[in-house]
């Protein structure tokens, strides 16, 4: 082949580049221990002991051309020059002890004007098959003109780093280079590292070009209605966004610019916990050949998936090309949303299951990210934890929180689009008093949104929150849509919603010296 990576000082001369599908699950099933195909034809595969993301582990290098643009603290820690470069070069070595490595060149992005041009190189076939899945495969043509990449991922994951490098604290290491469009990747062999490094990057560009990147799902309807769907793990952001009604454009990565959004992937990366034919019939569809089952278990005699066993990680995921769903839009772009929906599991049970809000509303629960985890209840109910990750993914923006926020309250208002907060949490009470909102409730919420039945009623201001609640809606019953007259105890609900506007406010101190002040003005009074 016309293809080395002499470039890079790597010089193994095997070298798979962009493989089939059936050449990768053979050296999957050949060279990576615990590998199998499943009984519908999936690759089966163990990530070894990282079975999820090490958030403490990825770092940014500090460089003086984008260090004033990165909000550095506990989400975006640093790494000095000298250690990139010591990774980079621990990396390379090890590349060069394989027989076997694995080149992928890709897109992200749908746009042509703001996607990118990556490439992976890997040890694993998994993790090629992996990456394949997970963004936009060039054309036979595109390929042999893609030139060089944007941006470059060293994925050596069997490989630890060295923990007394400085900046380092752990033997795993996800390194980003924005001034060398680098990516490095050392003591870990999870996936999706790969994938979100792509989206902090992307998270980074976008921004500056006056492009919102996002954390959230998509769809659209028959009229070309577009809406986002944002939710932290556990709010049903998955679930709802596969409507059997509308087209999915994404499950998990966009980007909002002038003339509408865009999928920054080219498949999804499902959970599979629990997952069944009968609860999420498309995903469970999608599970064929092609696709990557990660840390899974399965019946070694039948090679038929356990989905409910999670004796190696409750993380147990599905990478499938996005056209393994059938109702989907190709390519995933669309036009302005219509509707923007913020998902939020109140546990606490004192938020209505929907409400709407105005645009610095819209940011200020934007930058809040709201959800409420069940407490555990070994010894007793307790009361539920309350989980905030600002954008709804804190985790993998680079830029301080307000600079998404203002980018999306402007194109709110540009394009009047409408904002929802959706609780699919508790009512009647708190988690262990109430009940959970039922899915079918939920579902016709977000029907009602679609075909602007809330156009045609009342709403009623709630009083700490001043959200906009509707006091019908079809298919729901009244009662539930106004949270305290569901508690029978409504001092206790007093109680407990003051604690709750209490953590909100305690929350976004951290951000009121950088937010607008009309943001800050539209949280709890």
């Amino acid at each position: 082949m016309d293809f080395d990576l002499k470039q890079y000082e790597i010089g193994v001369t095997d070298i798979l580049r962009n493989g089939e599908t059936a050449l990768l699950y053979e050296a999957a099933l050949k060279l990576e221990k615990g590998s199998a195909i499943s009984s519908t034809g999936a690759l089966m595969v163990f990530s070894g002991k990282k079975t999820g993301r090490s958030p403490k582990d990825k770092r940014i290098v500090r460089h003086p051309e984008s260090e004033k643009d990165i909000d550095w603290g506990s989400v975006n820690y640093e790494m000095n020059e000298h250690t990139f470069m010591v990774n980079r070069e621990r990396a390379i070595d090890y590349f060069n002890t394989r027989e076997h490595l694995y080149v992928v060149d890709a897109y992200a992005g749908w746009d042509p004007k703001f996607r990118i041009k990556v490439r992976i190189i890997c040890t694993r076939a998994y993790h090629a098959l992996f990456m394949q899945n997970m963004l936009i495969l060039p054309s036979p043509e595109e390929l042999k003109n893609f030139g060089e990449p944007d941006y470059i991922i060293f994925n050596a994951g069997e490989f630890p780093a060295n923990h007394f490098t400085t900046n380092m604290t752990s033997k795993t290491s996800v390194g980003i280079s924005l001034e060398n469009k680098e990516v490095v990747i050392l003591g870990t062999e999870y996936a999706g590292e790969m994938k979100k490094a792509i989206f902090s990057i992307m998270n980074y560009l976008m921004p500056d070009q006056d492009v919102l990147s996002m954390h959230c799902s998509s769809n659209v309807g028959e009229n070309d209605d577009v809406s986002l769907l944002f939710g932290l793990s556990g709010t049903g952001k998955t679930t709802l966004s596969a409507d059997p009604t509308r087209r999915l454009i994404g499950d998990d990565e966009h980007c909002w610019h002038d003339n509408g959004v865009f999928n920054i992937e080219g498949g999804c990366y499902a959970k599979a916990i629990d997952l069944s034919e009968e609860a999420e019939p498309d995903i469970f569809g999608a599970i064929r050949y092609g696709t990557v089952l990660e840390n899974v278990v399965y019946d070694p005699l039948t090679r038929k998936v356990d989905y409910t066993d999670t004796s190696i990680t409750q993380n147990t995921r599905a990478a499938y090309p996005i056209d393994f769903i059938e109702n989907t839009k190709i390519p995933c772009t669309a036009g302005h949303p219509k509707n923007i929906i913020f998902l939020t599991c109140d546990a606490f049970g004192v938020l209505p299951p929907v409400s709407k809000l105005s645009p610095e509303q819209a940011s200020y629960h934007f930058i809040s990210g709201y959800t409420a985890k069940v407490a555990g209840t070994e010894m007793g109910v307790k009361d539920p934890e309350a989980t905030f990750s600002a954008c709804f993914g804190a985790a993998f923006m680079m830029w301080h929180p307000n600079k998404y926020a203002n980018l999306l309250a402007e194109k709110i208002k540009k394009h009047e689009v409408n904002a929802w907060l959706i609780n699919t949490g508790w009512s009647g009470g708190s988690y262990g008093v109430g009940s959970r909102i039922k899915l079918k409730y939920t579902r016709a919420i977000l029907d009602a949104i679609h075909n602007g039945d809330f156009n045609k009623v009342e709403f009623a201001k709630e009083a700490d929150f001043e959200l906009q609640i509707p006091t019908t809606c079809p298919e729901v019953p009244s009662e539930i849509l106004i949270p305290e007259n569901t508690w029978k105890d409504q001092a206790k609900f007093r109680e407990v919603k003051s604690k709750l506007v209490n953590l909100f406010k305690e929350n976004f101190k951290q951000f009121e010296d950088q937010v607008d002040d009309n943001i800050t003005k539209a949280g709890p009074k």
